[in-house]
């Protein structure tokens, strides 16, 4: 029978934060696979923690992690952890979750520490829907066009990011959504924790005068969802006019420019009031008279 893995999240910061639950699991396990076993073991010290550490990381994934799978497959079980927080995200974590996932191993998550969530919670942003963007590519092209696909995101977007490349890519992030409010929350559960709550533009000008120190976690308020142009009546005739002009039927026109559930709606519930238009002869056969129902 196969063994189980166990996604074993770790303090970030404050090793007060890891639960019983996770002790009870890396006391358990036949052995843990982690990023650092240098980091790890560290951690495994201080709770007296006495087991068998492999290396999986980004850089031996493609051997480690079959290597790992073998000893789940002839039923040993173990305990994958990262030098913080959640295992698997944003995390070479989540190519052994999906070979254990096609060899029919058990995976299951050991809840704790998470900065992307942590930052969120503490951002001031909107949390009720937010994308995790995890780290940007180091390549200034591609990076510049994932932040153009993020420009209408209306979400609240989370981003990690080193203190060696916060200051350019806090100038991609203006250039690409505009000054817009962001929180940058740096250290978190450290001794020097802190969030910092402004402007996308603030924020570059701050950090050309600070020197950014400890790992940062940017959360971006969202793009605010464009203005509705509501037309007077007088502006919807004569766009409904137009529509007659080129070709479109009466119902099809008042439809369109009153928005009647047809895309393209450009004066919204204002101008759903028209009823209908009738043609007089009695000016050169084009005048219109707009009848509109109360």
């Amino acid at each position: 029978m196969a063994g189980t893995l166990y996604l074993v999240a770790t303090p970030i910061g404050n090793l007060g934060d890891l639960s019983p639950r996770a002790l009870e699991t890396l006391e358990a396990v036949d052995f843990i696979a982690a990023e650092d076993t240098r980091v790890s073991v560290k951690l495994l010290n201080h709770f007296s923690i006495k087991k068998p550490l492999v290396s999986y990381h980004q850089h031996n994934q493609h051997t480690a992690g079959p290597s790992v799978l073998q000893r789940l497959l002839g039923g040993e079980s173990c305990a994958l952890v990262t030098d913080a927080g959640m295992p698997a995200i944003s995390d070479p974590g989540e190519d052994l979750v999906r070979l254990c996932a096609e060899h029919g191993v058990e995976v299951l998550a050991v809840p704790g520490c998470c900065a992307a969530v942590s930052a969120l919670a503490v951002s001031g942003l909107p949390t009720g829907r937010f994308t995790f963007e995890g780290f940007l590519t180091t390549n200034r092209k591609n990076r510049r066009e994932h932040l153009q696909s993020l420009v209408n995101e209306p979400r609240t977007m989370v981003f990690y990011e080193a203190p060696h490349k916060l200051r350019a890519t806090l100038s991609d992030l203006l250039a690409a959504f505009g000054d817009r409010p962001i929180a940058l929350c740096r250290e978190l559960t450290k001794l020097h924790e802190e969030t910092r709550r402004t402007t996308l533009a603030q924020a570059v000008a701050y950090y050309q005068e600070q020197e950014p120190k400890g790992e940062f976690v940017l959360v971006i308020a969202g793009a605010q969802p464009p203005e509705e142009t509501v037309l007077t009546l007088e502006e919807g005739v004569a766009l409904v006019l137009q529509r007659r002009a080129a070709g479109l039927g009466m119902k099809d026109a008042v439809r369109e420019v009153a928005g009647d559930g047809a895309p393209g709606d450009r004066c919204g519930a204002s101008f759903a009031s028209i009823s209908r238009f009738t043609r007089s002869p009695a000016i050169h056969g084009d005048t219109w008279h707009t009848h509109f129902s109360p």
